[in-house]
């Protein structure tokens, strides 16, 4: 496991061409991306370890990921995310792929498994649901045709400002006429069943709204993401991290943790440097936020005389709920205990806005959603640095406001009775992962839950939110939510920019770059 260089105030006598605030994949890579291009970049990190959601962290002879949990459409050396992964990392990342059967969708009277090829995934539905053909490939062409009429969507937030307004309308109208619509509306269109929308929609978890709720675009590019199956870092996700900064660090970049950025520094309305929480000060001429968009507007340019501005554009967006996860250690092998790669989706009923109301109401209702994840049946290397040993993630989503009775308290410091809460809490998830996953339960050796406060304090995150901001139909026009700021020489890169996930995180890193260099960097590069 690689080591990090704390921040010391010599430091800030270096010179560097860009400032990167936060070390998630977005800031990695553009990072990554500007430091091959020759310029010096500076990635600061107030957390004690890089990666945001990409490392991972240990107990006993345990190590779990914090937000990886299968990747798609990297396991083939020609798709575009590979090739931008392979750049940023030096081609030093590896992956592992996943069993054809990635998801499994379980519902109190059946289980429904995605499987890759996307033809498998049309026929086993088709299966379960006779006389579908036509209407599942329909389905399948509607998901197609608003992940390809996104493209030049996304594209437009990296062109120059006055191109991007005169060519707004033509590249985004066709997007919008399923972007606009909501998940259930468009596949209660086309099926008009109420089991084929929870079956359809059982994936999502992987972006964070049921689908009454949910941008049909934003769904469609999670259920296109892995119909060729999913994949998972060899090593762990770290490794993402670790090759990416070693990439950085080879082009003259510096990485630095325990560095929070209190603010932006700004000069007649120009970036030209940040204030760490520490008070020291660094000057650079182009300053990079991968801090989300919540942490940038509301907080590090609370100085700036757009302040009003941004805090009503902040009232256009909501930010996603938060979740608790459980991280599970057994005592034997993932192969011992007969773990396999793929995830779990464990569901009360098939109505996933209901659920999710009935739970809000009452947090003693059922668990709206069990999401189980066998992170180390997944990596190939887990064996030989983890002997006789495995490793669980068990999610469900929380509300913040459920935990504010202890919000004034620190990490690991909320008292007995938040301990407690946790036990209890901890207690219910095992019973039912247990339920699916009975022979495990014998070989349980360690657990631990985090909350919402812990996505807080560790992820810096103020309302512990999963997923930055929500993807609901309006999300998507936010013409501001683009790399370039109303600042000069200050860009934003992560999922608020484009969408949720590590790959689209991945991918707005590019689209950053692209803006701050002025050029098309993904025909450049890739």
């Amino acid at each position: 496991m690689k080591k990090w260089s704390t921040w010391r105030p010599e430091n800030a006598q270096e010179q560097f061409d860009c400032i990167i605030i936060g070390s998630g994949i977005s800031g990695l890579t553009t990072g990554a991306i500007l430091a091959k291009l020759g310029q010096k970049v500076l990635i600061l990190e107030k957390h004690f370890k890089i990666g945001g959601w990409t490392h991972t962290f240990k107990r006993k002879q345990y190590e779990w990921d914090v937000g990886i949990h299968y990747i798609g459409e990297v396991h083939n050396s020609y798709s575009t995310a590979r090739k931008l992964f392979d750049f940023a990392s030096d081609g030093k990342l590896e992956w592992a792929k996943m069993a054809d059967n990635y998801d499994r969708i379980i519902f109190p009277d059946k289980s429904y498994d995605f499987n890759a090829p996307r033809q498998r995934f049309i026929d086993d539905l088709v299966g379960h649901f006779p006389g579908t053909q036509e209407k599942m490939e329909e389905y399948i062409s509607a998901v197609d045709t608003v992940v390809r009429q996104g493209r030049p969507y996304f594209a437009n937030k990296a062109l120059p400002e006055w191109i991007a307004k005169m060519t707004y309308s033509t590249m985004t109208e066709k997007y919008f006429k399923l972007a606009n619509r909501t998940t259930k509306d468009v596949i209660m269109s086309i099926f008009n069943d109420e089991k084929i929308l929870g079956v359809l929609t059982g994936q999502w978890g992987d972006h964070g709204l049921p689908p009454d709720q949910s941008s049909f675009a934003m769904h469609a590019m999670v259920v296109r993401h892995y119909l060729d199956g999913g994949n998972y870092p060899v090593g762990g996700s770290r490794m993402i991290a670790e090759t990416i900064t070693d990439h950085i660090e080879k082009h003259g970049g510096k990485t630095f943790v325990n560095a929070g950025v209190d603010e932006i520094l700004l000069k007649k309305d120009k970036a030209i440097g940040v204030r760490l929480e520490n008070g020291d000060e660094i000057l650079a001429p182009k300053v990079v936020s991968s801090a989300g968009v919540v942490n940038t507007y509301g907080k590090l340019l609370r100085s700036s005389k757009h302040a009003p501005t941004f805090q009503k554009r902040l009232r256009k967006v909501v930010p996603t709920g938060s979740y608790l996860c459980l991280y599970v250690g057994f005592n034997r092998s993932a192969k011992d205990i007969g773990l396999e790669t793929t995830n779990l989706w464990i569901y009360p009923d098939y109505d996933h806005d209901k659920n999710i109301a009935e739970f809000s109401a009452d947090s003693e209702k059922d668990f709206p959603v069990v999401y189980v994840s066998f992170p180390s049946a997944k990596d190939p290397a887990w064996d030989k640095e983890h002997p006789n040993s495995a490793t669980m993630e068990v999610i469900t989503m929380a509300q913040f406001d459920w935990y504010d009775k202890w919000a004034s308290g620190y990490w690991k410091k909320h008292g007995d009775e938040y301990e407690a809460h946790k036990e209890k809490l901890s207690q219910r998830l095992l019973e039912k992962v247990f339920e699916h996953v009975p022979q495990a339960k014998a070989h349980l050796d360690y657990y631990e839950l985090s909350t919402p406060l812990t996505v807080r304090d560790l992820a810096n995150y103020p309302q512990g939110e999963l997923y930055g901001l929500e993807h609901d139909p309006s999300r998507f026009q936010q013409r501001w939510l683009k790399p370039r700021s109303d600042i000069k020489n200050l860009f934003l890169t992560g999922q608020d920019i484009l969408t949720v996930g590590v790959t689209s995180a991945l991918f707005s890193g590019l689209v950053t770059a692209s803006a701050i260099t002025k050029k098309d960097l993904r025909k450049e590069l890739l």
